[in-house]
């Protein structure tokens, strides 16, 4: 059984939902604030491969330091690597909660889309 990682920022209000929604289920998790701890690139590379998603789809595209960095206008002209380097470092640019279990990996929270994932495999 693989160790269940939850990837937040506790001040989130999308992160609390996810949170709450977690463990109304009973789902135990080692929590982990995205701000103290940021992912490390080779974590970004391996999640994002387990996702099956695009990189941009890790990039927290509301968030302010996403605008302060101007990267809607830079990000398609960075390489992969530039990206990923860049994701590592500062855990307020990755998009949140990261749900992360073994063999998937959750991106944001979108209740139906976590329901339909936990429900299809073994918690």
């Amino acid at each position: 059984m693989s160790e269940k990682l939850f990837v937040c920022y506790p001040r989130c209000t999308t992160c609390k939902k996810a949170e709450k929604w977690l463990n109304e289920r009973g789902i135990v998790v080692t929590m982990r604030d995205i701000k103290e701890n940021n992912p490390t690139e080779q974590e970004l590379r391996s999640w994002c491969e387990k996702s099956g998603l695009p990189l941009k789809r890790f990039f927290n595209t509301s968030g302010q330091k996403y605008r302060e960095l101007g990267l809607k206008d830079k990000l398609p002209a960075m390489s992969e690597d530039e990206q990923y380097a860049l994701l590592a470092t500062d855990g307020m640019l990755v998009k949140r909660p990261l749900f992360v279990d073994g063999d998937f990996v959750l991106v944001g929270f979108k209740e139906q889309e976590w329901y339909d994932k936990f429900m299809c495999s073994e918690v």
